[in-house]
């Protein structure tokens, strides 16, 4: 029996193992999809579009009409009030009256069960200019928000790619240290043998101790970018991925104007619209104060001597109009004030629209130099790689020096370190270029 259990518990291990893996990889698009999912700042944009669109359901109701219930309770030896809410009681006898002083009549103690219902008839295009306003703030609530999950997708990318890049700066640097070691070792049998003097041994050591120090930094940086990564991500910090390696840069495949025709349509621009139409409401809700205000109020009483006591009852239908005919100027003011705020406004966005222009701009000449360095670095790369190779045959012949090799080792550990550093950069850049244009950052991933 537990031969046969035997190859199940290791199957079960291993896909344990599998499943555990699987969780601790990630691929850039996912860290993008978590970043929507998780990040903080997204679920309170997404809340504070909740709570917009809230409040427009709120300036709504008010076309509805309001249903209110109360218990009064009065206890009162006023004269006028003992008269009237006997009279309300249907308890009022006039023998009691005539046979009592009615100016200074016995507290009386009076409930009130009180039934109310209004509805607004006509407010002078206020109510209909809040519902606009609300239904606008709602509107770029849901723009906010959607633009707040492309600014964290864009911050993970981000430090996706830091992370990509510290961790193949010290694979880099590892492999360095190990062919500087090599270095130093030739380097001490040959002097051993007497065909190199001992302070070439002593620099290759010296070169060695640096790029351990390298290799000590670049761990550090390496736990922080991951840090920042976990953070980005709402997860512990302490947290690790195996990352999917970043492909090679491409060439930008839109020119200027398409990015420019896109950027028009960002989600932050169409938010800063909808509240500038908001805005230029507001001088309409203002001149209201000027229209007269109608409703209508329907009104029960049940009135007693306790609480809910119901020994008479009455019924009232009311209609209200009003109208402000002088407030001092102030309700001048405010339309002014809400008038020069909307071309203040207008200004706002006018600037922003420009703003975004230059924004593309500037990410679109980014992208493309980074691009192009990326290029240039990797030319560069196959060159100095060339250059180790060779003197490294020439040294074993002894034409070259060792300080010669130790050169063309650190010309070429420098070469694959601005390579690396190009490379970080035009994946960056793209992103930004994307979310800055409009578009996902996943557009520009193959």
């Amino acid at each position: 029996m537990r031969a046969g259990r035997v190859p199940l518990m290791l199957v079960v291990l291993v896909v344990a193992q599998a499943a555990a893996a699987a969780e601790k990889r990630l691929s850039l698009a996912d860290a993008m999809v978590r970043a929507r999912q998780q990040g903080r700042d997204v679920t309170a944009a997404r809340d504070r579009a909740q709570a917009a669109a809230q409040r427009a359901a709120e300036a709504r109701g008010f076309r509805l009409p309001a249903l209110s219930l109360q218990e009064i309770w009065v206890r009162t030896d006023s004269p006028a009030e003992v008269f009237a809410f006997k009279l309300n009681q249907q308890q009022f006898s006039f023998e009691d009256f005539v046979s009592s002083d009615p100016n200074r009549p016995a507290p009386l103690n009076t409930a009130i069960t009180r039934v109310e219902l209004s509805l607004p008839v006509y407010t002078g295009s206020a109510l209909s200019g809040r519902i606009s306003q609300g239904e606008l703030a709602a509107a770029a609530g849901q723009d906010a928000a959607e633009w707040a999950g492309e600014q964290a997708a864009l911050a993970v990318a981000e430090a996706y790619v830091m992370v990509d890049q510290a961790k193949e700066y010290v694979g880099l640097l590892e492999r360095a240290c190990e062919t500087m070691r090599a270095h130093v070792a030739v380097a001490q049998d040959y002097a051993d043998q007497g065909m190199i003097v001992r302070s070439e041994v002593l620099r290759a050591e010296v070169e060695l101790a640096r790029l351990d120090d390298f290799l000590a930094e670049a761990r550090g940086r390496l736990r922080v970018a991951s840090a920042n990564l976990a953070f980005r991500l709402g997860t512990d910090q302490g947290t690790s991925w195996e990352l999917d390696p970043l492909p090679i840069p491409t060439a930008l495949g839109t020119s200027l104007p398409g990015y420019l025709d896109l950027a028009s349509s960002r989600k932050d621009l169409e938010a800063a619209r909808n509240l500038l139409k908001a805005g230029e409401i507001e001088e309409r809700v203002r001149r209201a104060a000027y229209l007269p205000k109608v409703g209508v109020v329907g009104r029960a009483d049940w009135v007693g001597d306790r609480l809910f006591g119901s020994s008479g009852n009455s019924t009232s239908v009311m209609a209200v109009a009003s109208m402000n005919v002088f407030a001092g100027g102030a309700d001048r003011a405010a339309v002014a004030a809400a008038r020069f705020e909307a071309k203040a406004g207008a200004e706002d966005v006018a600037r922003f629209e420009q703003g975004i222009e230059l924004e593309v701009r500037q990410a679109f000449e980014e992208a493309t130099t980074a691009w192009q360095r990326h290029s240039t670095e990797m030319k560069a790369v196959a060159s100095a790689r060339e250059v180790e190779r060779i003197t490294e045959e020439r040294f074993k012949t002894g034409v070259v020096k060792m300080i010669d090799l130790l050169d063309a080792a650190t010309a070429r550990r420098e070469a694959e370190t601005r390579e690396l550093s190009a490379r970080a950069e035009a994946a960056s850049a793209k992103l930004r270029l994307a979310v800055r244009s409009g578009r996902p950052p996943e557009s520009v991933l193959p």
